[in-house]
């Protein structure tokens, strides 16, 4: 039986309910299937660990992560902890750490839920939205000029580099192959 080794920061606000939640989708998952078993290790990363600690995560927090099948991440940002801080200290970093620039969005209508287009059926509403995941307004490039004055301004740069741009261009026409949909 193949046994997958999750590691899991809840995070922060809605993110601990949640991931408990979702934590028994996958143990009843395995279960009903039974070719495969999943284990929890639990992290205490976000900003609650970061306004005790001064840091979202441990420097070696990356290698920490490193031996398991895969991280499953909640909700990150907290009244009193900037964006900047959750997002790039924890959640950026997680992502550029490990490479992961791809974020799926599957898009479905369900049967019996309401939709306010006119005669639309589940059938007509069924994609998936592939997109950049550490690049782009995530890249955390900017700055603020005259901070806590009147004229404070904030600058927000998007960066779009050839290499990213390619790699999410190639993943979506391979995933619009392989599942025969149209791009």
């Amino acid at each position: 039986m193949k046994q997958f080794h999750i590691a899991v920061i809840a995070g922060d606000g809605i993110g601990p309910e949640v991931i408990a939640e979702g934590k028994k989708v996958f143990s009843g998952i395995a279960q009903m299937d039974g070719t495969f078993s999943v284990t929890f290790e639990d992290f205490p990363w976000g900003c609650e660990y970061y306004l005790k600690s001064g840091e979202m995560m441990p420097e070696n927090g990356l290698d920490l992560l490193r031996g398991y099948d895969a991280i499953y991440l909640g909700a990150v940002g907290y009244p009193g902890v900037p964006d900047h801080v959750s997002l790039g200290d924890l959640l950026l970093r997680i992502r550029r750490g490990f490479d992961e620039y791809i974020n799926l969005r599957p898009v479905r209508l369900l049967h019996g839920a309401p939709c306010p287009l006119a005669d639309i059926s589940p059938r007509d509403i069924d994609m998936i939205v592939v997109r950049e995941n550490s690049e782009g307004e995530y890249a955390n490039v900017g700055a603020r000029l005259y901070p806590g004055t009147p004229r404070e301004t904030a600058l927000q740069t998007g960066v779009f580099s050839r290499h990213g741009c390619e790699r999410v261009i190639r993943y979506a026409y391979e995933l619009a192959r392989r599942e025969k949909r149209t791009l």
